[in-house]
């Protein structure tokens, strides 16, 4: 929250300004324990995309994949309030891990493969830290970027799906850079939701960050990955 410090000036008349942002407590005990479920999810995930990788497990197709993501992120948020809803934010970052590794096989097969999934990585943690570090100290209000993002995702969503559908690269591409700035906001907004008292429930605060890095680098990893091919 915002707290507002008197200072003296010059004349010697006192003035309220916004000098710092600080989180109090029970926001500072929601976004540690975000940040240590997300970390282990993070971990995991990993490790599921690296076992999905290495025994060359088949990509599950879009319907399969739509069917898992929101039948488990329905789950997590039933159970948002138990220790079943942390359990179910393993079985969906699993999930997720797992539709990524038969993508990550094909940046692989690529020319410069790994260091376009290198760079990706990269690119993502870069972005996570920024946003999140801005968002933890910025005096601005994000709340009102709410409505935005989610309209800006389901038109992406859309688009996505139409350029999948019609093979258009170009609109593809489009989706994905847009994806990468709607998701960098969204790493924002979540993160100053936590800190200012918006979300008090650590499993879907990490489960909302999750979504959004992932998000990310599977975008990022597609603009990289177009722009190494584009150079060769």
């Amino acid at each position: 929250m915002e707290h507002r410090y008197p200072r003296t000036t010059p004349l010697g008349l006192r003035a309220e300004v916004a000098d710092a942002v600080v989180i109090d407590g029970a926001g500072r005990k929601v976004l540690r324990n975000t940040y240590m479920l997300l970390g282990m999810n993070l971990a995991f995930s990993a490790l599921v995309a690296y076992v999905a990788m290495a025994a060359r497990w088949p990509a599950p197709g879009i319907l399969l994949t739509l069917a898992g993501y929101f039948g488990l992120l329905f789950a997590v948020n039933k159970f948002r309030d138990s220790g079943a809803g942390v359990l179910l934010t393993f079985a969906l970052t699993g999930f997720m891990g797992y539709t990524i590794g038969p993508l990550l096989n094909a940046v692989m097969s690529l020319p410069g493969g790994s260091q376009t999934i290198t760079l990706a990585l990269g690119a993502t943690a870069g972005v996570f830290l920024a946003m999140s570090g801005w968002a933890t100290v910025t005096k601005r209000d994000l709340s009102g970027m709410g409505s935005f993002l989610f309209i800006g995702m389901v038109v992406a969503i859309l688009a996505g799906l139409g350029a999948m559908f019609f093979q258009i690269p170009a609109l593809s591409l489009t989706v994905s850079a847009a994806v990468v700035l709607l998701m960098a906001g969204m790493i924002a907004f979540e993160t100053q939701r936590i800190v200012r008292g918006g979300e008090t429930n650590y499993v879907m605060a990490t489960t909302g960050l999750f979504v959004s890095i992932f998000n990310l680098f599977t975008s990022l990893l597609q603009l990289f990955g177009f722009m190494g091919s584009s150079n060769d």
